[in-house]
């Protein structure tokens, strides 16, 4: 019982340092529709470069459903 407990207050206090990283808008801004195009058509392509980049700018999203949970 002791590790389940140990187990809830880890798993509790993890997500209070994801909330307080969510409120703090330490994401970057969105892709303009243009960006996120060509991006999305490099990415395609091969370039990890424009997967992390598109991931990243995405991270507010992801947030944001998690939130909703």
């Amino acid at each position: 019982m002791p590790g389940i407990i140990t187990a809830l207050s880890l798993l509790i206090k993890e997500m209070m340092v994801f909330v307080s990283f969510i409120k703090s808008n330490a994401f970057p801004q969105p892709l303009s529709e243009q960006e996120e195009e060509l991006n999305l058509k490099k990415m395609a392509d091969g370039d990890s470069y424009a997967r992390n980049l598109l991931i990243e700018h995405n991270l507010r999203l992801v947030a944001h459903i998690v939130k909703t949970l």
